[in-house]
């Protein structure tokens, strides 16, 4: 059976994030009206330190399935991802794609849905802590979806986020720019995004004010997290999966065992606000929080969208894949 491999600089530019933001807020609409998707499975080594992780998620309206298994660390200190897609009606394989380039942008996607469900209409000025790939996925997806005018980001390392502000000033239309403290960055602004690695609270809850939004997505883990208690309690609280929010996110779980919230805090996942079963911003002056940890949600849509398109453009290498019935001996 003929199945399709995509190498990531084949589905490099086979799409804009408007593309992506479109087909994952599609995913996330169908897993909110009932399709069945499961929080990620972490599997931590110790010895070689890394980590082995899948998800799935079966999009039945868009008419694929499948999700993402990747492994990260490890001897070799690099990460590698793999998106196998089925046929959501046939079970056929569709295609192995190499996840990488996609990542930030399908990861992107879900922020600016998001942000698009939860943040003010109005919302033009940005923070970004972190200025990495993720970092830049983030602000891509924001300005679809909302009219960006200036951007602070922030990071540890000068040099980081200079070259982030660099970079993405002649990506968008906005001013982006960098500054010496995550205080700073959030101080006056409408949207709020964390994209880091770091184990503690990036910034202070005392900082949020009515009709901020954040988006949390640098961290899944339950021991580390990048917004604290105060934040999370103060806050319309959104995951992207309402069953992750007990399995991976640091953040949900550290202010429910302080006693900060317990578990009808969870408002509604973003699925069940795209399919209409919840309100998402009700007012300009709720704080609302976006936890995202990943989903293989977006990785379905985003990955059925690059192999329509690739299979449409004659890119990508066949390869074969014997069914059980004629394999199975």
């Amino acid at each position: 059976m003929s199945t399709l491999f995509l190498t990531s600089d084949e589905t490099r530019g086979l799409a804009t994030m408007d593309d992506y933001v479109a087909v994952v807020r599609d995913g996330y609409r169908e897993v909110g009206g009932g399709s069945p998707a499961e929080p990620r499975q972490k599997l931590p080594n110790e010895e070689p330190p890394g980590f082995l992780t899948s998800y799935l998620a079966i999009l039945e309206e868009t008419g694929a399935m499948g999700g993402y298994t990747y492994a990260a660390g490890f001897g070799g200190g690099d990460a590698h991802f793999m998106l196998p897609l089925f046929d959501a009606e046939s079970g056929d394989p569709l295609a192995l794609i190499d996840g990488a380039a996609m990542n930030p942008y399908k990861t992107g996607a879900v922020g600016g849905v998001a942000a698009d469900a939860l943040a003010r209409e109005d919302a033009d000025t940005v923070a970004i802590i972190g200025s990495g790939p993720q970092a830049k996925g983030q602000l891509r997806a924001l300005d679809v979806v909302r009219d960006i005018q200036t951007v602070n980001v922030y990071s540890r390392t000068p040099e980081n986020r200079e070259g982030f502000a660099a970079i993405m000033n002649d990506e968008l239309d906005a001013s982006v720019g960098a500054v010496a403290s995550s205080d700073a960055a959030v101080e006056g602004s409408d949207i709020v995004v964390t994209a880091t690695a770091a184990p503690k609270p990036v910034f202070d809850g005392d900082l949020l004010e009515p009709g901020m939004h954040v988006t949390a997505m640098g961290q899944y883990d339950p021991a580390v997290r990048e917004v604290d208690t105060q934040i999370v309690a103060n806050a319309k609280y959104v995951p992207d999966l309402r069953s992750r929010a007990f399995s991976d996110s640091g953040e949900f779980l550290q202010a429910r065992e302080e006693g900060a919230i317990d578990d009808d805090h969870i408002h509604a996942d973003l699925g069940e606000i795209l399919a209409n079963h919840a309100a998402g911003r009700e007012d300009d002056e709720e704080i609302t929080l976006f936890d995202s940890g990943g989903t293989g949600i977006e990785t379905v849509a985003a990955g059925y969208m690059l192999y329509e398109r690739a299979s449409e453009q004659g890119l990508g290498q066949e390869l074969e894949f014997a069914p059980a019935s004629e394999a199975l001996r």
